[in-house]
């Protein structure tokens, strides 16, 4: 079955809000959040078996987070991200480790960076900002100029760079 024949079948049992072919070997598809489990498992017996990744689109606008899970078809290599919203006020989304469990560190990863809670992934502690005390950094409200001063003040660097300037048509 090839990707448009796929997106056909999902279409007829699932609400699917939109799909966008990319090339005729990955495509897009967004779907209704309640939906998403039954899709991924559907798409997983159907040979999309790897899970690439799951990113995180910030979409302060609209007072919403787009989870996207990208997965791969080795045999027909083929990819399809499958997409879905959740609110930005309240980030939470249930965890999808029961069907690919390589999920639990890409949902860590989107926990820490944007502070999604996946309801069913106990393993939600930070890896890289052990001790981050502001909104989770890859918000789009998250102000690092702000922050930077909030936590390490005003700073003048004076670094001997002169040295290393080479004019035009020196040689050093």
């Amino acid at each position: 079955m090839n990707l448009k024949e796929l997106i056909s079948e999902l279409k007829n049992k699932y609400r699917v809000l939109d799909e966008k072919f990319n090339d005729p070997n990955h495509t897009f598809v967004s779907i209704v959040p309640d939906q998403l489990h039954a899709a991924l498992g559907e798409l997983k017996s159907y040979g999309w078996k790897h899970l690439s990744t799951i990113s995180c689109v910030d979409w302060i606008d609209d007072n919403e987070f787009e989870l996207v899970y990208h997965l791969w078809n080795w045999d027909s290599r083929s990819q399809i991200s499958l997409k879905t919203r959740i609110s930005r006020s309240n980030p939470h989304f249930p965890t999808i480790m029961h069907i690919f469990p390589t999920a639990k560190y890409y949902e860590r990863d989107i926990h820490e960076f944007f502070g999604v809670e996946f309801d069913g992934n106990s393993e939600m502690e930070p890896l890289f900002l052990e001790f981050w005390d502001d909104i989770p950094p890859m918000r789009k409200d998250f102000d690092p100029l702000k922050y930077s001063r909030e936590k390490f003040g005003e700073r003048d660097y004076k670094v001997p760079f002169a040295d290393f300037i080479v004019e035009e048509g020196d040689q050093k």
